[in-house]
């Protein structure tokens, strides 16, 4: 009988082998720290980890678009600072320096101006990284002209200076304002618009006296008109009358005038003559130098002011001057008036009836007899009524008006704005000609010659510089630049440099830095105190304006969007990595463990096969048998 040696086969073969097979899997895991190198070997929760995987990778990829906005919105944020810092710098030199002008013609927060609109003009054409931070969607492209181009044009475009120019000789600045005023020997006396529905020049407001035994009346009429008339007697000492005009920049601005006994008379006043025809003779003489006096100096900052509004903003204007039924003689309609024209019934102007319809941008306002409701307006309403209904649907940012019989229709959007009626001729009730009413394209250059008897601004895109070269809508600045940052939430991080808050900053410094006076002239310094005030004013934020701070909490909000949704995704990678480590690593203290213990058992295993491997008969038999 004979004992086999331990074959291949047998149990404890296959055990040793088994255990091998362990040791080296265990072995590559301690190398690696992975439970396999298949897909196979990493378990049945693979599956998840590979979803997990996915998942993890996305927000790898929104991570590295996060850093990249916040990079953007950070450079633009330090722009806007350095914008606002240059807006406050400006509104203080403005309101502070003395009106005083050396060689050249300006002042020094006036050649300082100039220095910092460079600066404006520099910080709005920066790139951050490849794109151009205010240039809206054309992120390849700068902002704006450069500042030389800005003010002083090209060969065959023109810049704000020369819009600031041609805007004077239109307003006539160096005259009485656009206003007549009667000759001398003319009673009673009177002060007559240029032209009804001009933009330019003086307008009159309103007119009030104490004169003693004088009539005075107006403004009226159209073009409207103040008439002056002294009565049998003179005025006493003291008594005064005070004119009240409306100015190109929105602005308004009075002439007083005290009778006095003085002679000559002192600013301001006028002398009582031996006549009344000698004391109305002094008067128009005093209305004409105070007039004169006012154009020359507030209505040139007025003027320059209203060049740069268009020269610089995407706004515009629709006029008309009409005038009411309510009389046989022609009355400039106010905004009182009644859309029917009230209880006239001359044909002066029919006004609107009932079943009339004016559409405003493809929206229908039908005026009903009563009861109007949604957009209806009563033929009785008034005629403000009317224009805060068109304004209403045009969304307009600033109000249209009716000054003088003369109607301003505003609009933000030239293009947009088409007013049109049924029938086509009820348009007349509001002074416009022809069968639909449309806003000239900015920029808005004075149309006619000489400019000095020019009625109208027309669009002048085709020979003047325009200054934005970036992008524009549509929907808001903001939105010009999106990024996904999760699966289902997006930022938004555009701007624009023609945002309200910018735009309105750089047309204010771009004015105040391109207005030069002579350094002799008789009016010069109470010109650009003039402007210097209104520069301070436009630069100080006003309520219900965009500020440069809005379009900075813009920005903080999209960081804030940013920052809860890091927070959140923190939260998931930390929960999906962990299942991925569950499902595909090992922990290299368990498998060195496991290594020990397996070492011991093939240690053991190899023992018992040694000793196995060298049993024979013979050991079993006994010694000396």
């Amino acid at each position: 009988m004979s004992i086999n040696s331990v074959s291949s086969s047998s149990p404890l073969a296959l055990a040793i082998l088994n255990l091998n097979n362990q040791m080296t899997t265990l072995s590559a895991q301690l190398a690696s720290g992975e439970k396999s190198t298949t897909y196979a070997g990493m378990g049945t929760n693979e599956g998840f980890a590979i979803a997990a995987r996915s998942q993890l990778a996305s927000i790898s990829a929104f991570t590295d678009t996060m850093t990249n906005v916040t990079t953007q919105i950070s450079a633009a944020n330090n722009a806007l600072q350095s914008l606002s810092s240059i807006g406050s710098q400006v509104q203080s030199a403005a309101a502070a320096t003395p009106a005083t002008l050396d060689s050249t013609g300006q002042t020094v927060a006036q050649e300082n101006a100039s220095a910092q609109l460079a600066s404006m003009v520099g910080i709005l054409n920066t790139q951050a990284g490849d794109r151009y931070m205010f240039s809206g969607t054309a992120t390849n492209t700068p902002a704006t002209v450069p500042v030389d181009q800005m003010l002083n044009g090209t060969t065959t475009q023109a810049g704000l200076k020369t819009v600031i120019a041609e805007r004077a000789q239109a307003d006539g600045t160096t005259g009485t304002g656009r206003l007549t005023i009667s000759p001398t020997a003319t009673t009673p006396i009177t002060v007559t618009e240029n032209a009804a529905g001009s933009p330019f020049g003086l307008k009159l407001s309103t007119v009030s006296s104490s004169l003693t035994g004088a009539t005075v009346t107006g403004p009226a009429g159209s073009p409207a008109a103040v008439s002056i008339a002294l009565g049998a007697t003179n005025p006493n000492p003291g008594d005064q009358i005070s004119l009240s005009f409306n100015l190109p920049d929105g602005t308004t601005a009075s002439v007083q005038l005290t009778a006095t006994t003085t002679t000559p008379a002192p600013a301001g006043s006028f002398t009582i003559g031996s006549t009344v025809a000698a004391t109305s003779s002094n008067l128009n003489t005093a209305l004409n130098s105070a007039i004169g006096t006012l154009a020359g100096t507030t209505l040139v900052a007025a003027s320059a002011v209203a060049a740069g509004d268009n020269f610089f903003n995407t706004a515009s204007v629709a006029t008309g001057s009409a005038v009411s039924n309510q009389a046989t003689t022609p009355t400039a309609i106010t905004g009182a008036t009644a859309l029917s024209g009230t209880a006239g019934t001359d044909s002066l102007n029919p006004g609107f009836a009932a079943g009339d319809t004016i559409t405003v941008n493809g929206t229908p306002i039908t005026f009903v007899a009563s009861g109007a409701t949604g957009n209806e307006v009563n033929v009785t309403d008034s005629v403000q009524t009317l224009l805060s209904k068109i304004d209403s649907i045009t969304g307009t940012s600033t109000p249209s008006t009716i000054d003088g019989g003369a109607i301003e229709i505003h609009t933000d959007d030239a293009a947009s704005l088409s007013i049109t009626s049924t029938p086509p001729t009820a348009l007349a009730a509001l002074g416009f000609s022809g069968t639909s009413v449309t806003a000239p394209q900015p920029p808005l250059r004075v149309s006619g010659t000489p400019l000095s008897s020019a009625t109208s601004l027309v669009n002048g895109s085709a020979n003047t510089v325009a200054w934005y070269t970036g992008n524009s809508g549509p929907g808001s600045a903001l939105s010009t630049s999106t990024a996904q940052i999760d699966s289902a939430i997006t930022v938004q991080y555009g701007a624009q440099a023609n945002e309200a808050a910018i735009r309105s900053q750089l047309q204010s410094i771009a004015v105040f830095a391109a207005v030069t006076n002579s350094p002799t002239g008789t009016n010069s310094a109470a010109a650009i105190a003039a402007l210097s005030q209104r520069t301070a004013t436009n630069l100080t934020p006003q309520p219900g304006q965009q500020t440069i701070e809005e379009i900075q909490s813009q920005f903080s909000a999209s960081q804030t969007i940013m920052t809860n949704a890091t927070a959140r995704q923190t939260q998931t990678q930390s929960m999906l990595q962990t299942m991925v480590d569950n499902t595909e690593t090992v922990s290299t203290q368990t498998v060195a463990s496991e290594i020990l213990a397996l070492q011991t058992s093939l240690q053991a295993s190899y023992q018992t096969t040694s000793m196995l491997s060298q049993l024979s008969l013979t050991k079993y038999l006994p010694i000396g048998g």
